[in-house]
């Protein structure tokens, strides 16, 4: 069969489109397989993050963000609000539709990139060949040169608490309520978790949240971490650490769970449970077994540093391989493939890249915590500023948190920046760029900073690593 295309991308998600766009840039006949299928029960792209995950839940957290700072801080700006509502549903409508716009737009960049869009479940067969399922059950094949995995992941599901109809509930359930739930429960206190008890705490919940492990946000620099469970908590989360979740019984409409941590065991009845421990890759049944694609005991594609398989021209971006689970970094698989397969250098620095938690405080970081410098010997200090100090948050009477910044003594080069406080998504794309071109602390001290602005306070904390800092008294740290 002559090649009908010169890449086939199974997958419609960040990882998926972004490398068909790619493709498509670099002069290559490019198709798209993609078989979601959006709330309106019509095939969408854009994957989870756009339709069920990164998107809906941001939607969710801006809209009970601004009820709540109505609600709590109107006061201290001198204004006065009288009978505030809130509308759960109308949340949902404009979720919804902030979700139907992104899956449309990212079908426009497809017409317009020409791509070609194959609706239906991809599965590689012998010679890089893609068999095409639609949802009536037709089934096409084609033919293409290279072949791209981006088949995404799906959450993961335990036999203590299994879904039920709106009752118990994995992340995507958890973003379709019409009203708040009195008492919510959620199984796992890492980044999904957080957000989801947040947007549910700021509706009315009462939320309690159940951690296996013994650390909270363990993935974390521990400096970081003690002061989000400090500021979680102050705000009303109920976070229960070393709590396994032993049973979980649907009950005349209320959830009875049983969870046992060190001091024994324990029972907690809540009206909803959002089940967030953590994600698997999909990769099942994507290729014919006498392809022998290699896929580990964890269902991740193997693949080598070039994101290529066992099988030469097959690639895995995204979520089906391992490394962190974010929509960035799959998009950068994404376009170093469609790179390399057209004959240029491209790479993937995944020591830079960030991870972000988008509570209230947001939390953000990139590069070494201080935990991993301590373990592997390193001669290193850190500058920490508070943005208590910072004159831009006291202006905006959010001044929480801190920006944490790590050198290394004898090189003074950036090995990792952790940041919990206002807009620390954003700061962090400044230290990203530090980490991806090398930077040292001299070079974000001898930067100029707008004043007054948030991002000072990484400006301040490099000063602060060497024993610079202007405005707060220096401590410097080994």
């Amino acid at each position: 069969m002559a090649n009908e295309f010169d890449v086939i991308v199974i997958g419609g998600g960040p990882a998926g489109y972004v490398a068909a766009i790619r493709s498509a840039q670099l002069g290559m006949n490019t198709a798209l397989v993609d078989d979601f299928i959006g709330k309106q029960g019509k095939p969408v792209l854009g994957g989870t993050c756009a339709n069920v995950g990164c998107i809906p839940s941001k939607a969710l957290l801006e809209s009970t963000e601004a009820y709540e700072n109505i609600v709590k801080s109107s006061k201290i700006h001198g204004i006065s609000v009288n009978e505030v509502t809130v509308d759960v549903a109308a949340m949902v409508t404009r979720k919804d539709k902030i979700v139907a716009s992104m899956s449309t737009g990212v079908e426009q960049l497809l017409k317009a990139n020409k791509v070609t869009w194959l609706k239906g479940r991809g599965r590689l067969l012998p010679e890089k060949q893609v068999e095409v399922t639609d949802h009536k059950g037709k089934v096409k094949t084609h033919q293409s040169e290279n072949v791209i995995f981006a088949t995404g992941s799906s959450p993961v599901e335990i036999p203590s608490a299994p879904l039920t109809d709106d009752i118990i509930v994995n992340s995507s359930g958890a973003l379709d309520w019409d009203s708040a739930p009195e008492r919510l429960g959620v199984i796992g206190a890492g980044v999904i978790g957080l957000e989801l008890g947040t947007v549910w705490r700021r509706l009315g919940s009462e939320v309690t949240l159940l951690e296996a492990q013994d650390i909270f946000l363990p993935m974390a620099d521990r400096e970081i971490g003690k002061e989000a469970l400090r500021q979680f908590s102050s705000q009303g989360l109920d976070i229960r650490l070393s709590a396994r979740v032993t049973s979980s019984i649907v009950e005349k409409g209320v959830v009875n769970l049983t969870y046992s941590d060190p001091e024994g065991e324990h029972t907690l009845t809540v009206d909803r449970l959002i089940v967030c421990v953590g994600r698997r890759p999909c990769s099942e049944n994507i290729a014919a077994p006498e392809t022998d694609l290699l896929i580990d005991e964890g269902g991740f594609i193997h693949v080598d540093e070039n994101c290529e398989t066992n099988l030469p021209g097959v690639y895995a971006i995204g979520d089906v391989v391992r490394g962190p689970m974010l929509a960035h970094k799959g998009s950068e698989e994404g376009i170093v493939v469609a790179e390399r397969i057209a004959g240029n250098h491209a790479h993937v620095n995944y020591d830079a890249i960030p991870s972000v938690i988008y509570t209230h405080p947001e939390i953000s970081w990139v590069g070494k915590t201080e935990e991993e410098l301590k373990a592997s010997g390193e001669d290193y200090s850190a500058g920490v500023f508070p943005f208590a100090a910072s004159g831009r948050a006291r202006a905006m009477n959010d001044a929480n948190g801190m920006v944490k910044v790590l050198i290394n003594n004898q090189t003074d080069r950036i090995l990792g920046v952790h940041i919990i406080g206002p807009q620390s998504s954003e700061i962090i794309g400044q230290a990203v760029m530090a980490l991806e071109f090398e930077g040292t602390s001299e070079d974000i001290a001898s930067t100029v900073f707008a004043h007054p602005t948030l991002s000072e306070a990484f400006h301040e904390a490099a000063l602060g690593a060497d024993g610079r800092a202007i405005h707060i008294v220096n401590k410097k740290r080994r």
